[in-house]
């Protein structure tokens, strides 16, 4: 099994972990994945200019050319794990700001790095130099990509966001918006992006469809590239129902697990939607307290918890 090196949390280099994470899934049929059967986290709306500013930057990623796995330069010792306590940010805070949380329990960060559909999309703080930075002060990241929702998404202010009526086309043209924005901060192939779809009506059967497709094509379109297909969602929308998609033997699901279930203690296997032996053993983070003010340092943030068991990016 995996040699586990201890340090703060915990950070391991696997030589060949689990081929099924980078190599894309196989479908019956076809290019795209057949239609699924039946089978978070709130955010306040960004600025209008701002939105449109992201979605117009993301739609000229999107027309760049990717390279291919196979021209990528991959780090030979393939994904990092990191166990321990993380939290996330709407907006990512200054190198200066992590070094001054140094003393805390936390060693990883989310970080919204690309998506139009991002609460906060500009993102001041980011840039090649700040994850760079992350990396030296001691800080893994896990970067997140926040762009199309499903239709009958529960929060309101996303339902702009919400996904067409070619979703596989959409997440496929999605999934290279965020392999381009990866590449450009120095984010590595066997990096793992993890797609937040906020939560949905698990009871719109036609919703719940386009969704299933949408995350399909993206999480097989990024792993194409040569990177780790995550996943974030409530644990009693997206996540539950990707996982009564995977029971139901449903291909070009996303590897790892990010699922929020707040008021609970810590648990990355403790989840009642999630068996057991699914994304098991190393792919889970649960978000377990959300909105929680905090200062160590003297640097005051907002931050939810997470416990997290699973990859984090490969910096360059």
């Amino acid at each position: 099994m995996l040699a586990l090196v201890p340090a703060v949390g915990l950070i391991v280099a696997l030589a060949a972990l689990l081929p099924s994470w980078l190599a894309p899934s196989s479908t019956s049929g076809g290019d795209r994945p057949p239609a699924a059967p039946g089978a978070g986290r709130g955010e306040a709306e960004a600025a209008p200019a701002a939105a449109d500013d992201a979605a117009a930057d993301d739609a000229a990623a999107s027309r760049r050319r990717v390279a291919p796995t196979a021209a990528a330069k991959a780090p030979a010792t393939g994904p990092y794990l990191y166990k321990g306590f993380g939290l996330d940010t709407c907006e990512a805070p200054a190198v200066s700001s992590l070094r001054a949380w140094n003393s805390t329990r936390y060693r990883a960060i989310g970080v919204y790095f690309a998506g139009h559909g991002r609460a906060c999309p500009k993102q001041h703080n980011l840039s090649p130099q700040w994850f760079q930075g992350a990396k030296a002060a001691g800080w893994r990241v896990l970067p997140v990509y926040l762009g199309g929702q499903a239709p009958c998404v529960k929060n309101k202010h996303k339902r702009r966001y919400a996904i067409g009526a070619d979703p596989f086309k959409e997440g496929t043209t999605e999934a290279r918006v965020a392999v381009n924005r990866a590449q450009a901060y120095g984010i590595m192939p066997r990096s793992p992006i993890y797609l937040d779809i906020e939560a949905y009506d698990l009871k719109n059967q036609a919703c719940k469809e386009k969704t299933l497709s949408f995350v399909r094509s993206w999480s097989r379109e990024v792993r194409r590239f040569g990177y780790i297909a995550g996943f974030y969602s409530s644990a009693n929308s997206g996540v539950r129902h990707l996982a009564s998609a995977r029971a139901k033997g449903y291909t070009d699901l996303p590897s790892v697990m990010w699922f929020a279930r707040w008021r609970v203690p810590p648990s990355a296997y403790g989840e009642k939607w999630l068996p057991q032996t699914a994304w098991h053993p190393n792919r889970r983070i649960h978000q377990y307290a959300g909105h929680v003010l905090e200062t160590h340092g003297g640097r005051k943030l907002r931050i939810d918890r997470n416990w997290v068991d699973a990859p984090v990016a490969v910096i360059r």
